[in-house]
């Protein structure tokens, strides 16, 4: 799959996108790292350009709850990213991940995903897409 990975605008923290890097090129998609501090814009502009199987954002600083509802209102906005498969994870919220009320706004506000620190979740979610995209099922 074509994925693009980003932090969202307030998250310096660059450690986690290589990760996510080196483990989603392992299992043999193609990335693109857009970094950290990404302006909203720039990952809209990027993935109207570019039309990835999946975008994937990574929060460190715990403001992801936040900066993640602002985002993908932007990137549902765009009627050609309106079906992409947009997931956030890390830590979402001050308090702790992505678990009470973090993950259910972000679902609600149009993430198809929300993820903590269960890596294993997140590479089950990835590899069904794969398989989907194979099978021409999405």
């Amino acid at each position: 799959m074509d994925i693009v990975v980003t932090s969202t605008s307030s998250d310096a923290h660059t450690w986690n996108l290589v990760y996510l890097q080196l483990l989603l090129e392992e299992s043999g998609h193609r990335l693109t790292n857009l970094g950290a501090c990404v302006p909203d814009a720039v990952l809209v502009r990027t993935a109207r350009q570019q039309r990835p199987d999946l975008v994937v954002i990574s929060s460190v600083n715990g403001h992801g709850r936040h900066d993640g509802l602002r985002v993908i209102r932007a990137l549902r906005a765009c009627p050609e990213l309106a079906d992409t498969p947009v997931v956030i994870g890390g830590k979402l919220d001050v308090i702790g991940g992505a678990d009470g009320g973090a993950a259910v706004d972000l679902i609600a506000a149009g993430f198809n995903g929300v993820f903590g620190d269960d890596i294993a979740e997140f590479r089950q979610y990835v590899d069904l897409l794969a398989q989907e995209l194979t099978v021409g099922v999405r």
